[in-house]
Formats: structure tokens, C-alpha cells, sequence
């Protein structure tokens, strides 16, 4: 007798595939909202891209797999003078803008950051554009761009508001490849069946152990994850653009589909339509570059930090109330060994922001804290706890708090004033005060590498939001490439 394991009739694709799909086929135009804040995630995001050059750990990832190689049309990488095939440089521009852990992010059942998926956007545009050029066509606009990035934020988004892939050992860089695979296909020029295919096949592929993300194995492989999810996104869709056959029920199949091998036999819901909220709601991480869980943390130590700072030897313990998921994914004790543990310490982050007022990504490296024997004294003195309000509210729909609160006990009995943030510089409730801080964080990140010329050149371009989107991509690319630029 047979099993329903033998049917061979060719099903129809699943449902999500193809809710995808249609979303990234459909002409429905992005918000205004929707498009503007995707303005501030591409320069942000750039922006933290080029600081990241300043890292010989990031710089040394970067340029063609075999040096020398010269490639027709050449996709840019932001800040250097490569010039590489379109799966290299997605995954080049993916691993700068993510190194260190300070571009956009989105927090719910799943977290992540969608403007990783920038690299695969990018990449191909300029790539596609060059081709377009050479072949006497228009170049694409940043304006696809940007209309892009509003689809790959919400594919990534909304499959992350209640479907949690951290809870099955998976990391988020699986919806980072979900995403860039989507969009990609479409720019690539894909009919529907082919994006759906291009869709089965991020599914199917090899998915990433959260591993590298947490103790005792923390690691740089967290910087690079997203180049490579974006990458192996641009390369699936190139396959599928090309008429390679998909696989229809790469979730749903019983005993082979993702679902059963990867998700517990649990299907995934979509609590929304496609449409532009996350990129409405994106939070940013302005004030530091720090995990987003621990970003209230910081910035109430760092409120606190005038009192703390002469009586540092006083302290007897300093009580960190908290959300479950900084619980969860950032919260350890003992021995921290290299910036991807450190960044991923809610106690390090705040012993920073209480000793030095500040946290910047040097903070993090080995020979900063080699020097600072009393960021692990601190450590050892926190109280880390969950407050059910903050971890309640980080799920909520009209809130998405992210709240931390800190409070310092001394050995005379005293303690400091308890400082509560809910919400931190990044969050939608503070995009006034917010934005200006951001503009300011781009300059700073620009100056670390181009001339100031150049960066005012760069400054006007993406204040303005008309001109900006009319901009071809070719133009934009080369503002980012300086003849000074690394090789």
C-alpha cells in the first residue's frame, strides 16, 4: 500500500510563497511615510557601513574570492574601489553595514536587522544598472531602491512579528535571505512563478545555527552572517530568474517540508497583510552601537553616570530590571572574549555607559577592556530581573517598548535614583527627536573616511528626498567611491 510520502503529483506552492510573491509583484505603492523613513535606513545604514572600514577585522572580508579578479559591470562596495560580481558584493556590503551591530532593527516574536538585506538591493541595482547602461538603456533610480528596501523590510518584518525561529535554534539572517531572495528576484526581472521558486529555494537552503551568537561560542561570524544570507539570496534568485524549477511545498511537506525538519511541525502565521508598516516602525540605534535589547540600558546608565563616576569603589550592587528576550539573548556572566561577546553583554554595555558616559564600538575591543579591569568588577556586582510590564509591552502592537531600568545601591546604604527608559532615541513615539541625532550620526560616520567635501556632496544629496529618489544608481554608487578609497 502506499503512503501519501509517494505521491508524485506536482502540488501547488505554499501559501506564504506565494503571499510573498504576490506582495513583491504587486504595483501598490509604499506609504509616503513608509518611503521616507526608507530614506534614513539607506543613508544610516551606508553610514554605518563606512565606519565600519575603520575595522581591519571587517576590512580584511572584503574584495573579490580571487584577488585581481576584474568583473564586466562590476557591482560597487561603498567606501572601496571593488568592483565585483553581484553575489560577492552583496555579501561585501551586507558584511560592512552589519559589523558593528549598529544599523536598523526590528524586535518581535523574531528580532533582526532588514536593512541588512541592502547588500542583495544594492548589489544587483548596480550590477543590473551598469548592464542597462552598456546596453544603451535607462539606468535603475534610487528610487527602485528605496521601494525595494520598503518590500524587503516588511517580507522580513511581518514574518517575524509571531513566528520565532531563535526558539528552534535558527538565526534571523534565515529571514534576511527570505527577504533579499524576494526583492532580488524582482529586480532581477522574474515573472511570479520564478520569485516563487527563487522563494522554496531560501526555504529549503542550508539555515544557520544561532550558535555564533551566544555563550560561550559568541564570535565575529555574527557580522558577517547577513552578507552571506543576502549573498546566497542573490545567488538563488539568479538561479531562479534563469528557469530553475522550484520546489512548491518546501514548507508545508509532510516529513521533508521546513515545518517538520526545522519548526517543530508548526506552520507559520501571518498576523497582517503585506503593506509598509515595518519600515514605518523600524527603530533605529542611534545613541550607540550596542544589541537593541540593551539600548535603554545604556542609556539610562549613561543618565546615571555623573553620580557613578567618583564613586565607582562605593557600589555594593547595581540592579538592571529588564524584558525577557535581553534575558533571553544578552544577559551572561563570566569571562567575555572578544567585541562579538562584549556587544552582546547586556552587563558589559551598562558597566560602559556607568563608567565612561558613553559607548562606542571601541569599547568593545580587546585592548579597551584589557585596560578596564572595573567593567568586570561591575559585572560581577549586577542583579539582572525580568519586570513583566516591559517584557508584555515589547510584544504589543501600539507599543513595542524596549524598556531597561537602572538603579546603583552603595555600600553606605544610599543608592542612586532608578531610571527607567521605555523607549529608546530610535523608536517611531521618538522620530522627532530623533531624526536630527541620526543626520549627526551619518556625518560623524562619513568623516571617519571621506573628505569633507565629499561628505557635504553626500549630505545634500540624501536630505533631499525628491532629488535623492530621481538619482541613478551608478550616480549614487560613485559618491561612495572615492579615488582614495581602500583597494
Amino acid at each position: 500500500m502506499s503512503s501519501h510520502f509517494d505521491l508524485n503529483d506536482r502540488p501547488a506552492p505554499d501559501d506564504v510563497l506565494v503571499a510573498i510573491a504576490d506582495y513583491v509583484q504587486s504595483d501598490a505603492p509604499p506609504s509616503a511615510l513608509a518611503l521616507d523613513t526608507a530614506r534614513l535606513c539607506l543613508l544610516d545604514t551606508l553610514g554605518c557601513g563606512i565606519l565600519a572600514l575603520s575595522f581591519p577585522a571587517c576590512v580584511r572580508h572584503l574584495g573579490p574570492v580571487v584577488p585581481g579578479t576584474v568583473v564586466p559591470n562590476g557591482a560597487r562596495v561603498p567606501g572601496t574601489s571593488f568592483r565585483l560580481d553581484p553575489i560577492k558584493a552583496a555579501f561585501d556590503i551586507g558584511c560592512i553595514v552589519r559589523w558593528l551591530d549598529y544599523n536598523d532593527t526590528w524586535l518581535a516574536a523574531e528580532w533582526g536587522h532588514p536593512s541588512d538585506n541592502l547588500g542583495g538591493i544594492l548589489a544587483v541595482a548596480d550590477y543590473l544598472s551598469q548592464v542597462r547602461v552598456a546596453e544603451g538603456k535607462a539606468a535603475l533610480t534610487m528610487q527602485t531602491v528605496l521601494e525595494a528596501l520598503v518590500k524587503a523590510h516588511e517580507i522580513q518584518g511581518v514574518l517575524a512579528l509571531t513566528n520565532s525561529f531563535n526558539r528552534v535554534g535558527l538565526d534571523h539572517v534565515v529571514l534576511v535571505k527570505v527577504a533579499s531572495t524576494a526583492v532580488v528576484a524582482k529586480l532581477l526581472g522574474a515573472d511570479r512563478e520564478q520569485i516563487i521558486a527563487a522563494l522554496s529555494h531560501a526555504w529549503v537552503d542550508g539555515q544557520a545555527l544561532r550558535t555564533y551568537r551566544h555563550a560561550p561560542n559568541a564570535g565575529p561570524r555574527k557580522s558577517w552572517a547577513a552578507g552571506d544570507a543576502t549573498s546566497r539570496a542573490v545567488r538563488l534568485a539568479l538561479l531562479a530568474a534563469g528557469g530553475e524549477l522550484g520546489i512548491p511545498t518546501a514548507l508545508t511537506a509532510p516529513r521533508w517540508g521546513f515545518y517538520d525538519v526545522l519548526f517543530g511541525g508548526k506552520p507559520f502565521s501571518l498576523s497582517q497583510p503585506f503593506g509598509s508598516y515595518v519600515m514605518e516602525n523600524i527603530l533605529f540605534k542611534i545613541s550607540f552601537p550596542a544589541e537593541f535589547h540593551a539600548q535603554t540600558a545604556v542609556e539610562a546608565a549613561v543618565r546615571l553616570h555623573p553620580q557613578m563616576k567618583d564613586r565607582l569603589g562605593q557600589i555594593e550592587r547595581i540592579e538592571l530590571t529588564t524584558h525577557e528576550s535581553a534575558i533571553r539573548i544578552i544577559s551572561k556572566v563570566g569571562p567575555l572574549s572578544n567585541p562579538a561577546d562584549r556587544d552582546h553583554c547586556l552587563q558589559y554595555m551598562t558597566a560602559v555607559g556607568l563608567c565612561f558616559g558613553n559607548l562606542t564600538a571601541e569599547h568593545y575591543e580587546d585592548s579597551f577592556a584589557a585596560d578596564h579591569p572595573e567593567l568586570d568588577s561591575l559585572r560581577e556586582k549586577m542583579v539582572v530581573r525580568e519586570e513583566l510590564r516591559y517584557s508584555q509591552e515589547y510584544l504589543e502592537p501600539d507599543k513595542r517598548s524596549i524598556a531597561n531600568a537602572v538603579q546603583v545601591f552603595f555600600t553606605d546604604g544610599s543608592a542612586s535614583e532608578k531610571i527607567e527608559v521605555e523607549y529608546p532615541l530610535g523608536h517611531r513615539r521618538r522620530r522627532t527627536e530623533g531624526v536630527p541625532k541620526l543626520l549627526e550620526k551619518l556625518e560623524h560616520n562619513l568623516a571617519t573616511h571621506f573628505s569633507q567635501e565629499r561628505c557635504q556632496t553626500i549630505l545634500a544629496l540624501v536630505k533631499n528626498a525628491e532629488r535623492l529618489a530621481a538619482t541613478s544608481v551608478p550616480e549614487f554608487m560613485m559618491l561612495f567611491s572615492p579615488s582614495d578609497a581602500i583597494q
